[in-house]
C-alpha cells in the first residue's frame, strides 16, 4: 500500500513505520522533523495548516513516481500519529488546538480526496486515569472500549474530541476509520532501563493501568488495521497481553483496585487494559514481552 504516515519521527511512529516498510508498504513520513530511515520518503508538513495537508495528500512521494508519466498516484491509506504527545509539553490550550485541528485537517483532506482507510492514534488517557488530578480508579476492570471516556486534562480531551470527529467523518463517507487507544509505548531498550524500577515499585505504573505496548507490536497492530477492511468506525485498545509489573493480577487488585468491580475473571498476569477486541476484529497478536528480557 501507498501510505501517508503523520508523526513518524516520534517514538511510536518510527517503530510503526519500520514495521510497515518490512511488510512491503511504501511510506511517506509527514512530520515537522525528518525521519532518517532507509526506504522512507519524507515531507515536512504543518498539519494545522489545511492547505499543506491537502497538498501533502495529493503529491508525489519521490522522484521515481515522475517516471511513469501518469500523474500523481493516490494514497491508499493515512496513518495519523502526529500530536503533542502529552500534557506539560505546551500550554494546555495549545496542546488542545494542535491535536484537534491537525486531526480534523487530516480527516477532512483524506475523505475529500477519496482515501478509503484512515488509522489514527487515540490514547489510553481517554479513560481519564493517566493525567487525573490525584488518584482515579477505573469504573471496572479490565478496562475495555466500552469504559466511559471522561478525562479532565487538555491532552486526553483532545483525543476524545478526535474520536468524535473521526466518527462523524466516517458516518458521512462510509470509509474505514479506526482509532487506536494506544497504551504507554515501550521501546525494546527500555525493558532493561525502566522495568527494574517498575518491579521494585508497582505504583509507578498505576496511571498507565499497569499496562504497556511494545513499539514493535504497535507497528503490527497498524498493519493489521491496514489489512482489515469493512469495519467502518472502530476504536481499539492497544496493549500487550501481560502486566508491566512483577506482581500478579490478584496482587494488583488487592493493592490498587480494592472495591473496583471485576467484569470477568482474569489470568495470573493479564493486562488490565483489555485487548480482546483488537484480537478478534483485526487479528492483533502481540509477540513481545518485557518478561523475555527480565525475570519478574
Amino acid at each position: 500500500m501507498r501510505i501517508l504516515f503523520t508523526g513518524g519521527s516520534g517514538k511510536a511512529g518510527k517503530h510503526a513505520i519500520a514495521h510497515l516498510i518490512e511488510q512491503g508498504h511504501r511510506v511517506t513520513n509527514a512530520d515537522l522533523v525528518r525521519l532518517d530511515m532507509p526506504g522512507v520518503d519524507s515531507l515536512q508538513v504543518d498539519l494545522t495548516d489545511a492547505g499543506q495537508v491537502f497538498n501533502a495528500l495529493h503529491a508525489y512521494a519521490g522522484f521515481d513516481e515522475l517516471e511513469p508519466g501518469t500523474g500523481v498516484p493516490a494514497y491508499d491509506a493515512v496513518v495519523h500519529f502526529a500530536a503533542i504527545p502529552a500534557i506539560l509539553f505546551r500550554p494546555d490550550n495549545e496542546t488542545y488546538r494542535i491535536n484537534t485541528l491537525s486531526t480534523y485537517n487530516v480527516l477532512d483532506a483524506a475523505t475529500k480526496l477519496g482515501i478509503r482507510k484512515v488509522i489514527f492514534a487515540s490514547s489510553e488517557t481517554t479513560y481519564g486515569i493517566c493525567f487525573a488530578d490525584g488518584e482515579k480508579k477505573p469504573d471496572y476492570i479490565p478496562i475495555d472500549e466500552e469504559h466511559p471516556t471522561v478525562p479532565e486534562d487538555s491532552y486526553a480531551m483532545s483525543k476524545v474530541v478526535n474520536e468524535a470527529t473521526a466518527r462523524s467523518f466516517q458516518a458521512r463517507t462510509g470509509i474505514d476509520i479506526y482509532g487506536l487507544r494506544i497504551n504507554n509505548v515501550i521501546e525494546p531498550h527500555e525493558y532493561k532501563t525502566n522495568f527494574p524500577a517498575f518491579m521494585t515499585d508497582p505504583a509507578l505504573r498505576r496511571r498507565n493501568i499497569f499496562a504497556y505496548i511494545d513499539a514493535r507490536d504497535l507497528g503490527h497492530m497498524v498493519d493489521c488495521c491496514l489489512k482489515t477492511d469493512g469495519l467502518g468506525y472502530q476504536v481499539f485498545n492497544v496493549a500487550n497481553d501481560d502486566l508491566s509489573v512483577g506482581i500478579s493480577t490478584e496482587e494488583v487488585i488487592s493493592r490498587f483496585y480494592q472495591g473496583v468491580p471485576k467484569k470477568r475473571n482474569m489470568g495470573t498476569d493479564e493486562t488490565f487494559y483489555a485487548n480482546n477486541k483488537a484480537k478478534q476484529l483485526v487479528g492483533f497478536s502481540p509477540a513481545h514481552s518485557w518478561r523475555d528480557v527480565l525475570k519478574p
